[in-house]
């Protein structure tokens, strides 16, 4: 009880200190609000695009591989493998013949085309050439997906995304309806449901063919993606070495030699992801150690000043009995005070940066606990190591040569 007793009325000491001398102690300040308000912003940010990343990611699926003719997110010498062979129907029966892991096989292309309905038209439209086979969670909102049938007898149907479907026909119902893509009439049999962005570009801009169709309009000259979606999650890591070992084969790659295909997947992003962040947030706190350096040493300077101008008021407290720890907790509190305030007003401004970045752009950013107490924690450090020696030198003063200090 006597501790806590000591602790507030050393708390009121400071505080009336500080009210004594507004704005020295502001400018003291200025240098811990700076460092914090930088952790703390980007810290907000950074965690807010982190949420919205795995998001995204999750959303994408992490029990699905694509088997491309590049690999993503990686260190690659493009010299080495830019000649690589296409990715072509003959892997996709491979793996539909050979693969023992349940699971299911999608090939699908893509191109660019303007898609028209009468006076309607929209441009730069995702046209994907795929078979019936679902490897996302993606279902028609209305309508039907394709079928093996349309696939089968390559018939001039589609499947249409949301924003295709709002942008052409806005009274009306698109389900029987013909559309032209890049100058072909295909005949709408189902709408997708909407998907919104991934990575800042829109799934709702999509028309999805028979991969048969696709070949005989736009070419079949084009390496493929092979979409394979596991069953069973915990088995996609046996399920990638048996997907490399079929393609080695097929695509007589010598022993020893390295892949001439990729076997891509979303954890490979995420950990690029991941690598990217971890650099921004050692900048940030690189930032914000400097501005706090900065900030720790305006505040022992001003605990100093404080110390030579109340240097009588200490040799008094002394005369009729304050120890040697009273002066010292005196000043120590005092300090970390300090630094707490200007914690505290980092805090808030970091988060009113996030929140104003977060209306005026497309970053998003989330307020963490954890970060509440970086940021404290952080001020609080600096108060103490900054503050301990003032304090120590106060506490060592002899009283009777302070009571002679004028």
């Amino acid at each position: 009880m006597r501790t806590f007793i000591e602790l507030w009325e050393a708390i009121k000491i400071a505080w009336s200190a500080l009210s004594k001398n507004k704005l020295r102690a502001f400018l003291t300040l200025l240098g811990i609000i700076v460092g914090v308000t930088t952790v703390i912003g980007i810290v907000s940010i950074t965690e807010g695009l982190d949420k919205a990343f795995g998001e995204e990611i999750s959303s994408l699926g992490s029990n699905v591989l694509y088997v491309q003719k590049f690999p993503w997110a990686q260190q690659i010498d493009w010299d080495q493998i830019r000649n690589r062979e296409d990715i072509t129907m003959e892997e996709v029966k491979a793996l539909e013949e050979y693969l023992t892991i349940p699971a299911a096989i999608s090939p699908s292309t893509q191109t660019r085309r303007t898609v028209k309905y009468k006076s309607e038209f929209l441009e730069d439209v995702s046209i994907t050439g795929t078979n019936e086979v679902k490897t996302s969670d993606v279902f028609p909102e209305y309508g039907r997906d394709l079928t093996a049938m349309d696939v089968h007898h390559r018939r001039l149907v589609c499947v249409i995304g949301w924003d295709v479907a709002e942008t052409l026909f806005k009274n009306e119902n698109p389900i029987g309806k013909r559309i032209k893509v890049g100058g072909y009439k295909f005949r709408i049999v189902g709408v997708l449901e909407k998907q919104g962005d991934v990575f800042g570009q829109s799934l709702d801009q999509e028309v999805r063919i028979p991969i048969g169709v696709f070949f005989k309009l736009f070419g079949s000259n084009r390496s493929l993606t092979i979409t394979v979606k596991v069953e069973n999650p915990e088995m996609i890591d046996q399920t990638r070495d048996q997907i490399r070992g079929i393609l080695r084969r097929v695509r007589k790659v010598a022993p020893g030699a390295e892949d001439d295909f990729s076997v891509n997947q979303m954890d490979m992003i995420m950990d690029l992801y991941n690598s990217l962040t971890s650099t921004l947030y050692a900048a940030a706190i690189g930032v914000g150690a400097i501005s706090l350096l900065v900030g720790g040493i305006g505040i022992m300077n001003i605990m100093l000043v404080s110390v030579t101008e109340r240097t009588r008021e200490i040799g008094i407290r002394k005369a009729i009995g304050a120890k040697r720890r009273n002066i010292l907790w005196q000043f120590l509190v005092e300090s970390i005070v300090i630094s707490a305030i200007g914690g505290l007003i980092g805090i808030g401004l970091g988060f009113g940066i996030g929140k104003i970045i977060a209306s005026i752009s497309p970053l998003p950013t989330t307020i963490t606990g954890w970060s509440i107490f970086l940021g404290i924690g952080f001020s609080s450090g600096v108060g103490i190591f900054f503050g301990l020696y003032p304090a120590s030198k106060a506490a060592k003063l002899n009283p009777i040569e302070s009571l002679r200090y004028e």
